[in-house]
């Protein structure tokens, strides 16, 4: 998986392509931070130890910093995705029929990592004890499906919205 795809280069003066890259480039990274923190929690960070300074600092701690990080991105990626099923795909649809069936790809993708983030936010619940193990875990499945997923879904649309000029309102219109 890499993190520039081949359409980045090629099609670098789509505006909307360089919005769609800004939103999948803020997906990579805030993934990898998320897994960075359940490496720590299962690494040792004592989650007994913690809480203490959980409780006071709310917004500063490692397991609360883990647990909100995970959520505030789950919720980032559905909503990602809900809006390009519902906007995103359909207009490509129109735009490019012949690619119904990736775009068919992309949604089962968008299902499968919608049942992924589940298992993550479900494993924030439970930090303490084998949670941060959970946690890691799910996050990891994550990265498989997302990553994967994130790059397939660049290679297909890029050459569209370059071809076409595609603007946001083309999309939501």
């Amino acid at each position: 998986m890499s993190e520039v795809t081949p359409s980045r280069e090629a099609h670098a003066d789509s505006p909307l392509m360089a919005e769609l890259l800004w939103v999948h480039d803020w997906i990579r990274r805030d993934l990898r931070r998320c897994q960075e923190l359940a490496r720590a929690v299962r690494a040792g960070a004592a989650a007994d130890q913690v809480r203490a300074e959980v409780r006071e600092l709310r917004t500063a701690g490692p397991l609360w910093r883990l647990r909100a990080g995970c959520l505030r991105y789950c919720a980032l990626v559905h909503h990602h995705h809900r809006l390009e099923d519902a906007h995103m795909f359909p207009a490509l649809r129109r735009y490019a029929p012949e690619l119904a069936t990736t775009l068919d790809r992309l949604e089962r993708d968008h299902a499968e990592v919608s049942d992924v983030l589940d298992e993550v936010e479900a494993a924030t619940e439970t930090l303490a004890g084998d949670g941060g193990e959970r946690l890691a875990a799910a996050l990891d499945r994550l990265a498989d499906h997302l990553l994967d997923h994130l790059d397939r879904e660049e290679r297909a649309v890029a050459p569209v919205f370059a071809r076409n000029r595609l603007t946001m309102d083309d999309l939501f219109s």
